[in-house]
């Protein structure tokens, strides 16, 4: 792996940057606009990214994932991210961070897993971030630890809907645009540029 340690202590740093970012969205005017993530607007992947917590920490408990379909952040989208991000995180906290996580796809450490969340959280709040025109100072550490994680274990045959194929990016490209192109967002993109295409 890289030169970042993949530690709760960061997976928490990546946690609180995406839930600053849900917090600086305005629901009535920005829940309808359109995402990198080509399959959902604003409102949709606020609720994917809940059901994503939701999933990690059941998935820590070896307990069955949820409804991807539900809604999962009513009125109040950063009080179902802060729910959700805490139980996460008191989930963690219940591990052996030395020992190994069971999932439908085979067995891994749980230190992979931390990197697993921190990328999925740290893309996503990029998303957020573009789709909402917020310029937020979007912390290096989280996001060489979250590309350094990609680089080593996001195969082909773990990408879905969420995470397309690796689009080119500049070398030196900001490293969150980096992180993105490398899950499959254009990583120049801009609501303007989505507006128009």
């Amino acid at each position: 792996m890289g030169g970042v340690t993949l530690t709760l202590e960061l997976l928490e740093h990546a946690l609180a940057q995406t839930g600053a970012l849900i917090d600086g969205i305005r629901p009535a005017d920005q829940g309808q606009l359109r995402t990198p993530c080509t399959d959902w607007d604003v409102r949709a992947l606020v609720n994917h990214i809940v059901y994503d917590l939701q999933t990690f920490a059941r998935q820590l408990d070896g307990r069955e994932r949820g409804q991807a379909d539900a809604d999962l952040i009513g009125d109040d989208w950063p009080a179902a991210y802060r729910g959700a991000a805490a139980t996460l995180l008191e989930t963690w906290r219940r591990q052996d961070l030395d020992g190994v996580l069971r999932t439908r796809i085979g067995e891994f450490p749980m230190r992979w897993a931390i990197g697993q969340h921190l990328a999925d959280v740290a893309v996503h709040g990029w998303d957020v971030a573009r789709a909402t025109g917020q310029q937020a100072e979007l912390d290096p550490q989280v996001g060489q630890a979250a590309l350094d994680w990609a680089r080593e274990n996001l195969k082909s045959q773990f990408r879905g809907a969420a995470f397309g194929p690796e689009v080119p990016a500049p070398a030196d490209a900001p490293l969150y645009d980096r992180l993105a192109a490398f899950f499959g967002r254009p990583p120049g993109w801009t609501r303007a540029q989505a507006a128009s295409s």
